[in-house]
């Protein structure tokens, strides 16, 4: 029996926090808070990315609601990604997530090189 305070992690959530949470999600996600961006917008400020994982994380984003695409009607026709009330929503949790990692990073440094140390790696 589960308390209230035992963290579980069903197969449903698991695989969204692996879609929204990934490298590139919180990269696009990031840029799209800002303003609505085109593809190659989105591949000019995420120069890392490539055209296929762009691709990708667009689509799983757009699958879970957390952006829309927009198909907007200049000549050639353009698409146009923009985040939805449902992914604005993400902003916070994100922003309590980094803030942790931030106030523990010296810490996290700190366990890494000891377990380097102690692997010989």
């Amino acid at each position: 029996m589960a308390t209230s305070d035992e963290l579980r992690i069903e197969a449903p959530h698991r695989e969204l926090l692996d879609q929204i949470l990934d490298k590139w999600s919180l990269s696009v996600l990031n840029e799209l808070c800002e303003r609505p961006c085109r593809f190659n917008e989105l591949r000019r400020a995420i120069p890392q990315v490539t055209q296929k994982s762009l691709t990708a994380t667009l689509r799983r984003l757009e699958r879970n609601g957390v952006i829309e695409r927009e198909v907007v009607s200049t000549r050639p026709v353009a698409v146009q990604y923009r985040i939805t009330p449902l992914g604005k929503t993400l902003r916070a949790p994100v922003d309590v997530l980094l803030a942790w990692a931030s106030d523990h990073m010296p810490a996290i440094e700190h366990a890494r090189e000891t377990f380097d140390g102690r692997s010989g790696s």
